[in-house]
């Protein structure tokens, strides 16, 4: 056995243990950092394969933006974990239906491979040589040349779901204050400063 089947082991079998803590773990902080542990083997992975451009994204954009996000929410929220946990039972079916369909669906491409090997050099894009491309500018190519059109499109559904969500969850409160800049520039000296007439001894 390599050095290098030591360290996909090593790396898998961190990534499963913490994949299986992050759904198991009671305080919902311990399972944020077992899911940031889960991401930096699986950045550790697709070192492994060559991907590095995958696995820098893998700790940037997961690791330094949304699990430090969920992990902030999680800590600033006042959530009732127990009360949201108490009705689980009841999405169980869905949740079985949809873990049979994801079993089904790695059956099929684990068996597919095994029965005809031959459909992984068939592919369009072959993989080129590190020596000569690395692997950041191949994915570059394919991305930004060949798929360019759906990437664009993939980025205006993200751009619609981010304004949708903003709208939903903006919410005007009547008895908060705001800040109104176009009245506050047209102020005057008039109605900026009020000028109240008290009575000797009586006081405000």
């Amino acid at each position: 056995m390599g050095l290098q089947a030591i360290f996909f082991y090593l790396f898998a079998f961190v990534a499963v243990a913490s994949a299986f803590m992050v759904i198991s773990a009671r305080n919902p902080v311990h399972s944020v950092l077992f899911l940031i542990l889960t991401f930096f083997n699986a950045a550790g992975l697709f070192l492994l394969t060559g991907a590095e451009f995958l696995a820098m994204i893998l700790l940037v954009v997961y690791i330094g933006a949304v699990a430090v996000l969920f992990l902030f929410v999680v800590m600033m929220l006042d959530i009732d974990f127990a009360e949201l946990k108490a009705g689980v039972l009841q999405y169980a079916p869905i949740g079985i239906l949809i873990g049979l369909i994801l079993a089904a669906e790695l059956v099929i491409v684990v068996g597919g491979s095994v029965l005809t090997p031959q459909a992984a050099q068939a592919i369009t894009m072959p993989i080129p040589n590190p020596a000569e491309r690395t692997n950041t500018a191949a994915l570059g190519d394919v991305l930004y040349t060949n798929y360019v059109y759906f990437f664009q499109i993939a980025g205006l559904v993200l751009l619609v779901a981010m304004i949708g969500a903003i709208v939903l969850t903006l919410r005007h409160r009547t008895h908060i204050k705001r800040q109104d800049v176009s009245r506050q520039v047209a102020r005057t000296p008039e109605t900026a400063v009020e000028v109240v007439k008290v009575k000797s001894g009586q006081g405000i």
